[in-house]
């Protein structure tokens, strides 16, 4: 799997914001199959950031329905990245 089809985008909300701020810990939308060790490489190579840990979470699709049809949203997968305590946020991710 090539290292853009990894890491989808950043996630940019409320905790990821104050994550990002106060923790040093990024998150982002993967790829359903990625594994942590890709996260890793994927953050490392293409942001230049050491990477201390990686956290990953499934997030289920909603149902959702438009009057009597009902849908399903994509399952998808978010990951958070820890940083190591001597790495900064890249610039990238700080307008974000």
């Amino acid at each position: 799997m090539k290292l853009t089809d990894v890491i989808r985008r950043p996630l940019v909300t409320e905790k990821s914001t104050l994550q990002r701020e106060l923790g040093n810990v990024l998150a982002f939308e993967v790829h359903v199959d990625a594994t942590k060790v890709e996260i890793k490489n994927a953050v490392e190579q293409l942001f230049g950031a050491k990477v201390a840990a990686v956290r990953t979470a499934a997030v289920r699709g909603k149902l959702k329905r438009q009057g009597r049809f009902v849908g399903r949203r994509s399952d998808w997968k978010k990951a958070y990245v820890r940083l190591k305590a001597d790495q900064k946020v890249p610039e990238i991710l700080e307008i974000a």
